[in-house]
């Protein structure tokens, strides 16, 4: 997971009102990527802002963590399927590649990943990394985008 990053933005602040707004502009900044890595503490925003931009995307599906299935699928009547996949469960990277991860992470779909670091050796080297963190008031949230390859 360890690449050059290209280019980056940054939104402090957002409370769940703002959050439809930044999803689109984080959509807008990163939609010609196809591996979107989530990274923040357990219960930190990671789900919550896929399902926000899954709305924003026309997914009529049932957006939840796929944290025992590890990967849901959605269609979207933007962009086509959305797999979202939650590594946090899994023992090592054996049980991702059983899944058929490559399949999925190759497939020209977007790919929206939370604890990619539970499988590093399978990131492809171009991602977009978006780091969730708490704001000073607990409430709201900060996020750090950044273009890797």
């Amino acid at each position: 997971m360890e690449s050059e990053i290209s280019e980056n933005i940054s939104f402090s602040g957002i409370d769940l009102q703002g959050l439809p707004q930044t999803v689109a502009e984080i959509y807008d900044f990163a939609k010609n990527y196809k591996i979107w890595l989530f990274k923040a503490e357990m219960g930190g925003g990671k789900t919550t802002f896929i399902s926000h931009l899954c709305d924003f995307l026309k997914v009529e599906d049932h957006v939840s963590s796929p944290t025992f299935g590890l990967v849901n699928e959605y269609m979207s009547t933007k962009v086509g399927e959305i797999y979202h996949f939650d590594f946090y469960r899994i023992k090592n990277e054996q049980e991702a590649f059983e899944i058929g991860v490559e399949d999925y992470f190759y497939s020209g779909n977007l790919c929206l990943i939370e604890w990619p670091e539970m499988i590093p050796s399978f990131i492809p080297d171009q991602f977009v990394l978006i780091e969730i963190s708490l704001s000073n008031d607990q409430t709201k949230r900060n996020f750090k985008i950044s273009k890797h390859g």
